[in-house]
């Protein structure tokens, strides 16, 4: 069986905690897969406030996620406190990609790798649209591209 391996850029350049809460919790005891998504979606959202944007006003654009990824690499529980670095690479026309590291703060325990593939995305015309260079300059001046 072929498995997901995601490789992390150099630069994680933000780091946020979380508490796993009693909703992310699922059948097995465990932090739930969705919950994990729900968890990046938040860092995501502060990451971008770090760089001066929301997602509905990237540089005039908004976002759209067109891929995710999940690589597990360890169990997490209810009330254990999270640390998600988050950074920014593969800058294309149109997108690029964001990376998440998950760990445990008590333990430094690995918990996850993430990969979410955003566009930028125009939805008063329903279109993808073009890489802001705003964008671009502040995730250099965050130290995401080297």
């Amino acid at each position: 069986m072929s498995r997901i391996k995601i490789e992390l850029p150099p630069q994680l350049p933000f780091s946020t905690r979380m508490a796993v809460h009693i909703g992310d919790i699922n059948y097995g005891n465990h932090l739930a897969n969705d919950a994990v998504l729900r968890l990046c979606h938040e860092a995501r959202l502060r990451f971008l406030a770090h760089l001066g944007c929301r997602e509905t006003d990237v540089g005039g654009c908004g976002l759209i996620m067109a891929d995710a990824a999940i690589q597990f690499q360890g169990q997490a529980f209810h009330g254990d406190e999270l640390t998600i670095d988050v950074g920014a690479a593969d800058v294309v026309r149109s997108g690029f990609a964001l990376y998440y590291r998950i760990r445990r703060e008590s333990d430094q325990a690995a918990i996850a790798r993430v990969k979410t593939g955003m566009v930028f995305f125009d939805y008063a015309a329903q279109k993808v649209a073009a890489t802001p260079e705003a964008f671009v300059q502040a995730l250099a001046d965050a130290g995401c591209l080297k």
